[in-house]
């Protein structure tokens, strides 16, 4: 039986290399060298991209923004009755002489959005020339009339109107002939619900005058001829005033009903040649009416006169609430 030699293992050895690196100044001077070649390589890719780019830049410049053909040419502005092309210039500080590419189109529609009478605008390029503006115009519900807060005139360029979001403007002059027939709306001062041009009035007097002329306008047409103003008067009350001076007291609620009333007791004194000069509309029974014996002088804000007795009178209301009570 012979024995098994075991052996240790033998360790490879490693070569060990001493790296050694040796400097003198041409060595030095030599990698300077290189290194200033790589750089200046560099540098020279760097100048022709730049060189490229700033030939690119003039080329633009040259091809659109100091072009003549690309001058501000015409201003396209959709017909709307708060601003002409005039007013627009002036509004938007448009430099008439500047290319269409250095207009900053969103600068000019937020310009044109922060103005009270605007509800939106857009604006477009249109090469060669064109600026085209489309401008959506606030529509007028009524007068906003508030002697306290200095709001005391009414139906000329300048004073304050109301839309139909509720929201408060200055009338421009171009909008005046068309609004000049709106119903005004008496409103008190308030702290609370202040009135500036171009917010949202928040006065809950305005909600209820408003729904007076809804009912109205959706019973006649042409309602908005013969209102002169409405007014919350009493906190269950509403006070609509006609062009010619009658004083009809509604509620809160249930204009339908109330209006038509009082649409057949002026068209019934309007056939016999007399006027209301008051009527209460919130009975739905007995309903209390005065007479006037002559037409009275549309005022906005009428002013009590003396009248002559007229013998016919009692007879006359008496005859009107008949009409009001057939239901």
């Amino acid at each position: 039986m012979s024995k098994r030699q075991t052996s240790k293992p033998r360790r490879r050895s490693r070569p060990k290399v001493l790296e050694v690196r040796v400097m003198s100044p041409r060595i030095a001077w030599f990698g300077f060298l290189k290194f200033l070649g790589g750089a200046t390589k560099i540098a020279c890719v760097l100048a022709v991209i730049t060189g490229i780019g700033w030939g690119i830049w003039q080329g633009i410049q040259r091809a659109f923004y100091k072009n003549p053909d690309f001058q501000l040419q015409v201003i396209d502005l959709n017909p709307n009755p708060v601003i002409d092309e005039a007013g627009l210039v002036e509004a938007a500080n448009i430099d008439l002489t500047a290319s269409l590419f250095d207009i900053d189109l969103d600068d000019l529609s937020s310009r044109l959005n922060h103005l009270p009478e605007i509800m939106s605008a857009r604006v477009e390029r249109h090469l060669p020339g064109t600026l085209v503006v489309r401008v959506v115009p606030r529509t007028p519900r009524a007068w906003i009339s508030c002697p306290d807060a200095g709001l005391t005139e009414t139906r000329k360029a300048g004073a304050m109107l109301v839309d139909y979001d509720s929201v408060a403007y200055r009338c421009p002059a171009r909008q005046l002939d068309k609004a000049i027939h709106l119903p005004q709306i008496h409103l008190p001062a308030s702290d609370k619900y202040p009135i500036a041009a171009g917010e949202r009035v928040g006065h809950p007097e305005l909600k209820h005058c408003f729904q007076l002329l809804k009912s109205a306008s959706e019973s006649d047409a042409e309602a908005e001829q013969w209102i002169e103003s409405v007014t919350q008067n009493e906190e269950w009350s509403l006070l609509l005033v006609t062009r010619d001076g009658t004083e009809a007291t509604f509620g809160i609620g249930g204009h339908e009903r109330q209006i038509q009333r009082l649409r057949a007791a002026m068209e019934h004194a309007a056939q016999k040649g007399y006027v209301i000069g008051t009527i209460n509309l919130i009975p739905k029974h007995n309903i209390p009416i005065t007479l006037r014996e002559e037409a009275a002088i549309p005022r906005a804000i009428p002013i009590s006169e003396p009248t002559p007795v007229d013998p016919n009178a009692r007879r006359r209301e008496r005859d009107l609430q008949k009409l009001l009570n057939r239901d």
